[in-house]
């Protein structure tokens, strides 16, 4: 295990962490550190975990930079429509 790298929280293996600025942000994701929507034009992390770049996850950075202290976010109490970029439908 290489030991500069961090080690993704999810995965237990080490991580390349990418920055994407807010203009490269053109989709929406959950963030899994406190499971709510990183809306598009905002700034975050992702996070390759080294040999898995399909299990990659968006992040946001203070999500990831304080990863250490916090457990992972909650669960939603209303189920969310999960096609990027689409809005949850109708309740």
């Amino acid at each position: 295990m290489d030991g500069s790298l961090p080690v993704d929280p999810l995965t237990g293996s080490p991580a390349e962490v990418r920055t994407v600025q807010p203009y490269q942000a053109t989709k929406r994701y959950l963030c899994p550190g406190c499971n709510q929507d990183l809306e598009p034009g905002t700034g975050h992390v992702v996070v390759v975990p080294r040999g898995a770049p399909d299990l990659r996850r968006h992040w946001h950075r203070p999500c990831w930079e304080h990863r250490q202290r916090r457990r992972p976010g909650r669960a939603r109490a209303q189920p969310v429509n999960r096609r990027r970029g689409q809005p949850p439908g109708p309740r």
